[in-house]
């Protein structure tokens, strides 16, 4: 296929996708970080039962929450309610109501998280071409062969590209994986066994797991689960009112938000979301410079006709 050819039709996908790049590669830079900074912020057995309990019997005293989520960085309590965004968090501390609204860690990665995988006004879609966009991208840069590696701007870019190739095939493919459903865990678990209750499912995951380790309580697709920080990642179970059981890994999802192996997911992840954004950001300057040029030497050869 024609290397000219090839090279244009990579540098206008970058141009159309650019700013939806930017966002999303921004973003999943600051998403690389929250793992690390959570497991370092648990500090096991700090959580108790009769805390998680007395918190549930004062600020849901109807038994309304359908679920719970912990942050170990705000140390707060979020116990959630049907409707998005009405919730009650709660101070961990002194077990008084929180300002959700305040400024914290867990707000900046819920909005960084919302932006990576909705942008603004819901289009998902748009994530989901652009990620689409960055394989295309990667394919046409290998179907352009092996490059002349040199201490120039567009020899670092391909060097970076050539260099960190798995990773950078990796992050993009993960996340369409999961945009698509695609877990390689096997089969969905079917609806079984009736759910407990919201305060029944946390004596029951006591029983057997550090509470302090949990990062949220939750009904998924009509069955309660829980998502708990163990080891070297978080595993997910579901609740039923006979047992906990833990699903099979999420690989693409474990690869995509670098909670694998403990801190060397999160590392990977962090080289990874630079190297993108150099590549995209050597990208637009190869393509700027080239511009600028263009017009001298239109005038060159103008003034070498005359």
């Amino acid at each position: 296929m024609n290397k000219n050819l090839l090279l244009r039709l990579h540098r206008w996908i970058t141009l159309v996708f650019a700013f939806p790049l930017l966002v999303i590669l921004t973003t999943g830079l600051i998403l690389s970080f929250e793992p690390v900074a959570s497991r370092s912020a648990i500090q096991p057995g700090s959580l108790a039962l009769a805390d998680v309990e007395q918190i549930v019997a004062r600020h849901d005293p109807r038994g309304q929450a359908r679920g719970l989520m912990i942050s170990p960085l705000d140390g707060t309590l979020t116990l959630m309610a049907s409707t998005p965004g009405s919730g009650t968090t709660v101070d961990l501390a002194t077990g008084e109501r929180a300002d959700p609204a305040g400024a914290s860690w867990s707000s900046l990665f819920m909005t960084s998280r919302r932006l990576h995988e909705h942008l603004v006004f819901d289009l998902g879609w748009v994530v989901t071409v652009s990620t689409i966009a960055m394989l295309v991208l990667v394919a046409i840069g290998l179907l352009m062969g092996l490059p002349r590696l040199r201490n120039t701007l567009s020899g670092w870019h391909k060097g970076v590209a050539w260099g960190l190739l798995p990773l950078v095939i990796l992050s993009p493919l993960t996340g369409l994986l999961m945009a698509f459903g695609i877990t390689f865990g096997g089969a969905a678990p079917t609806k079984g066994a009736a759910a407990p209750s919201l305060i029944e499912a946390v004596r029951m995951i006591a029983d057997d797991h550090d509470l302090a380790g949990v990062t949220w309580i939750r009904s998924r697709g009509g069955q309660l689960m829980a998502r708990i920080v163990e080891g070297s990642g978080p595993v997910v179970y579901t609740v039923t009112r006979e047992a906990v059981s833990p699903l099979p890994a999420n690989w693409p999802r474990l690869i995509h938000e670098g909670t694998f192996g403990g801190a060397l997911g999160s590392v990977v992840n962090v080289i990874t979301s630079f190297a993108l954004i150099g590549l995209l950001g050597t990208g637009l300057l190869i393509w700027a410079k080239r511009k600028l040029k263009k017009p001298q030497r239109v005038r060159g050869a103008a003034t070498s006709r005359a």
